[in-house]
Order: C-alpha cells, then sequence, then structure tokens
C-alpha cells in the first residue's frame, strides 16, 4: 500500500511544472490577443515558458526510457514529476540553456538527468535512453512548424507566428547540437555504448566541458554561418522564412527595438 502510493506520489506531474505550463498558455493567449501592452514582454515570456517545458519534457524522456529499461531509481529521485529543481544539474538543465536563448538565440541542450546506466542491459538501450530527450525536440520542432507547413496561418496574428517561428528555431537547434557526437551531450551517449573501453575512458574527461566547447565553437563567425545556414535551410523547407526566425528573436529581446521587424507583415 505505501510502495503503490509512493510510485504515484512519484509520478505525479509536479506543480511546478503546471505552473510554467500555466504561464506559458497565459503569455501565448496574451500574444495571440495583443492584450499585453508591451507585446515583447509577452513574448519573451511565451517562448520562455514554452522552452523550459520543452526541456522538462526532454529530461522526463530520458527518464521514462530508463525506466522502461531497468532503471527503476529515476522515480525516487522526482524525474518523472517533470519538476524541473528535481534535475541533478537544474543549473545545466535549465538555467544555463536559457541564458544561452537569450544571449544568442540558441537553443543548445542542458545537462541530461543522472541515470544509474548499470541497471541497464544492452547496448541498444543505454543508446535509446540517450536518444529519447533529443527526439522530444524533434516532437516539439514539429509541432512548433505544423502551422507553417500545412499553410495554416490564415487568421494567426504576427507576434504569435513570429514568436512560433523563433520557438521553431530553437527547438531545431537543440534537436541538432543534442545528436552531436560530442561528449557530454546526447549524441556521443547514442554511440558511446558501441565504442571500445580504450576510447570511451580517453574521451571521458571532455565530457563535463562538452556543452561549453560546442557553446565557444558557435561564437565563432564562421562556424556560426555555417550552422545557421543549414538551420535557416531546414526551416525554409518547413515553410518558415529567416525573417520570420529574426524578428522573432527580435521582439523576444525586448529591451531593444529594430526598425525592420517594426515596419515588417
Amino acid at each position: 500500500m505505501t510502495t503503490a502510493h509512493l510510485r504515484r506520489s512519484d509520478r505525479r506531474i509536479s506543480p511546478v511544472f503546471l505552473g510554467i505550463v500555466a504561464v506559458t498558455a497565459v503569455t501565448g493567449w496574451a500574444t495571440w490577443t495583443g492584450f499585453a501592452e508591451q507585446p515583447g514582454v509577452a513574448v519573451f515570456l511565451f517562448v520562455t515558458g514554452a522552452w523550459v517545458v520543452s526541456l522538462c519534457l526532454h529530461e522526463y524522456a530520458h527518464a521514462r526510457t530508463a525506466l522502461h529499461s531497468g532503471d527503476i531509481s529515476v522515480g525516487a529521485k522526482g524525474y518523472l514529476t517533470l519538476n524541473p529543481v528535481k534535475y541533478t544539474h537544474a543549473l545545466l538543465s535549465i538555467v544555463l540553456p536559457v541564458l544561452f536563448v537569450i544571449m544568442g538565440g540558441i537553443g543548445l541542450p542542458g545537462g541530461a538527468v543522472f541515470i544509474e546506466r548499470g541497471r541497464i542491459r544492452g547496448r541498444w538501450r543505454h543508446s535509446l535512453i540517450s536518444a529519447a530527450g533529443p527526439l522530444t525536440n524533434v516532437l516539439f520542432a514539429i509541432v512548433c512548424t505544423a502551422p507553417f507547413w500545412l499553410d495554416a496561418l490564415d487568421g494567426v496574428p504576427r507576434d504569435f507566428r513570429i514568436a512560433l517561428a523563433f520557438l521553431a528555431l530553437l527547438q531545431v537547434t537543440a534537436a541538432i547540437l543534442n545528436f552531436l557526437p560530442v561528449p557530454g551531450l546526447d549524441g556521443y551517449g547514442v554511440i558511446e555504448p558501441w565504442l571500445s573501453y580504450n576510447v570511451r575512458r580517453q574521451v571521458e574527461p571532455l565530457a563535463p566541458f562538452g556543452l561549453l566547447i560546442v557553446f565557444a565553437l558557435l561564437w565563432i563567425p564562421a562556424v556560426n554561418g555555417v550552422f545557421f545556414d543549414a538551420i535557416d535551410a531546414i526551416l525554409r523547407s518547413l515553410g518558415i522564412g529567416e525573417i520570420d526566425t529574426y524578428c522573432g528573436f527580435e521582439l523576444y529581446r525586448f529591451w531593444q527595438t529594430d526598425e525592420l521587424c517594426a515596419v515588417s507583415p
């Protein structure tokens, strides 16, 4: 009886997560209706809230897949409650990704939940656990871009459209960066079980710095240009123009103004 109760509580959705969803919904409504006196503030809260929701779902996907693969400890750790403060690295999982968005408009991934890998049997399961997170970003990107590639934008207010375009950019960048085979990122976690012990031992010291290395590389103009050219090509194929993502980012940073976006339709 007690065990069953604890299991239910371990999986009950956290009020913290529900609060974030509520803020996202309200500010999304304010962006759609133009209710807010300062549209940029509403867009900032809407996109940030939706981004944090996607980060929570990203980590939840890791934990849920690990649970079904044999790591029953994830429930007791609170990973199944979607509560961001329960993550082993809340700073890496939530705070830094939000700062990356504000600073550079980049959906960089965060730190993963702690999985007791010794409980997992089989290399395919290990790979699937690592892939589950970024696959959530792929799903989020599909949802965000659906109105564009379905040509269902009639009646969609401009501010909401460009906010959705910017959110789609964050999800696409997060998915691509997450799948990079860099130590410390999910992409490396996918291939790690298939590497030799010697290779894993040699690259292990780099894991704590993988995220920072990627962020530093993206600050190099040449690398940044090539990366975002690829992102823009993907978004264009999904019906999202560069002007939409650009103006979405500019409106998101409400503390500054851009005349081009102010007059864009």
